[in-house]
C-alpha cells in the first residue's frame, strides 16, 4: 500500500514597500517554499498569498481563508519563508500556534528559521524571533511616521496621487493630459453615455470613471492644489 504524502500549504505576504525587494517578492517566497516542500517529499497543494498587506495584524483575506481551510483539515503542514510573513506581532503568532496549529496537529515550518515547536526550546526560539520581528516593525512604523510628518511640514505631497495630478519636486501639480481625459469623460457623460460605455474608451476602472464624472473640475483642482485635501500642499 502506497504511503500517503504529507499535505502542505504555503503562505506568502508582502507589504506595498516590500514588493520590489527580490528577497521578499512573492515569486521568491513561493519558489523557496516549493523547493523546501520538495526536499521534504511533501505534497504542496497550494498557496495563500496576501499582496500589499502589512504584518501588523492578521486581518488579511488570504490569511483568514487559510485559517478556515486549516481548521477544516485541508493540510498537515503550514510553510512560510520567514516567521514575519505570518505576522510581526508576537501575540498573533503565538495565538496561531497554540490556538490552532498545535491543537489540530498541524505542523509549522519556516524555510529560513529552524525550530521545533514540540519542544520548550523551540517555542522559546519562536518567541524570541517574533519579539525582534515586532520590534523591527515598530521601528519601521516610527521612521515612516517621522518621514511623512517631515514631508507635510515642508509642503510636500504625501499619499496616493489623485487622477489628474502628478508630483514635481515633491509638490502636487496638474497633469495636463490626465486633466484633458477628465474633461472628455465628463463630456461623454453629459452626452448620455453610461459609465460602462465610457470605461471601454479609457484604461481606467469603472469606479474611477464613475467618480470623475461626478466631480466639479474647478473644485477638484482647488481641493488638491490649495491645501484643502487630506494631505495639504503649500
Amino acid at each position: 500500500m502506497t504511503k500517503q504524502k504529507i499535505k502542505a500549504v504555503g503562505y506568502c505576504r508582502v507589504s506595498t514597500d516590500e514588493q520590489a525587494q527580490d528577497g521578499l517578492s512573492l515569486d521568491y517566497q513561493q519558489s523557496r517554499i516549493k523547493a523546501y516542500a520538495e526536499s521534504q517529499d511533501w505534497s504542496l497543494i497550494g498557496f495563500y498569498v496576501d499582496a500589499g498587506y502589512s504584518g501588523k495584524n492578521t486581518n488579511r483575506p488570504e490569511f483568514q481563508r487559510m485559517i478556515s481551510d486549516l481548521q477544516s483539515g485541508k493540510a498537515d503542514i503550514l510553510i512560510v519563508l520567514k516567521l514575519d510573513r505570518i505576522t510581526r506581532k508576537q501575540r498573533d503568532l503565538l495565538n496561531l500556534l497554540e490556538g490552532l496549529l498545535e491543537p489540530s496537529g498541524i505542523g509549522f515550518k519556516s524555510v529560513q528559521e529552524s525550530f521545533d515547536t514540540s519542544t520548550g526550546m523551540g517555542k522559546a526560539f519562536i518567541g524570541m524571533v517574533s519579539v525582534f520581528a515586532q520590534l523591527e516593525g515598530d521601528m519601521i512604523s516610527e521612521r515612516t511616521i517621522s518621514i511623512l510628518r517631515n514631508k507635510r511640514e515642508n509642503g510636500k505631497w504625501v499619499g496616493r496621487i489623485p487622477y489628474g495630478f502628478q508630483i514635481n519636486n515633491g509638490k502636487l501639480i496638474e497633469d495636463l493630459k490626465q486633466m484633458e481625459v477628465i474633461k472628455r469623460i465628463k463630456r461623454l457623460k453629459n452626452r448620455g453615455k453610461t459609465v460602462r460605455q465610457i470605461s471601454n474608451l479609457f484604461p481606467l476602472s469603472i469606479a474611477t470613471i464613475s467618480r470623475l464624472t461626478s466631480i466639479h473640475l474647478s473644485k477638484y483642482k482647488s481641493k488638491y492644489l490649495k491645501g484643502n485635501g487630506q494631505f495639504p500642499v503649500s
